[in-house]
């Protein structure tokens, strides 16, 4: 069963994203659909530059609930909350984190899903300092 980020982290989601992961013919994963508790990246479309930031996702089920179940795959599409965990970066991404910013998940150099922010939670309010 999936921890909830929220108890394990001990402070509320910064922003939520609807995505949709990518077939293996469009560059996506080819071994299969990811789980709950996946660490990928995230990256931002706008960036010129290849950069990945240390930002979790955590599935929603279609109430906007998060998924307890790691047992099998995720929806291929839907939406998730999203957790920055390297918390000196936060002042960065609270500058570019806003409704309609797109950005990918990321599995190292692989592109696994696209996203656009949907909604900012508590980015600007979350701790600054690593716990």
């Amino acid at each position: 069963m999936h921890e909830p980020y929220e108890k394990r982290f001990g402070h509320k989601a910064d922003f939520r994203v609807k995505y949709k992961f990518r077939s293996p013919e469009n560059g996506g994963r080819k071994t299969g659909e990811p789980y709950q508790g996946i660490r990928s990246d995230f990256s931002f479309v706008a960036e010129t530059e290849n950069k990945m930031y240390m930002i979790w996702p955590e599935f929603e089920d279609s109430e906007g609930n998060v998924l307890l179940y790691n047992d099998k795959s995720v929806p291929n599409q839907g939406t998730a909350r999203m957790w920055i965990i390297n918390n000196e970066m936060r002042p960065l991404h609270c500058d570019k984190i806003k409704i309609g910013v797109k950005g990918n998940f990321r599995e190292g150099a692989m592109f696994s899903a696209d996203c656009e922010v949907i909604e900012v939670l508590d980015l600007k309010n979350n701790p600054v300092t690593n716990f």
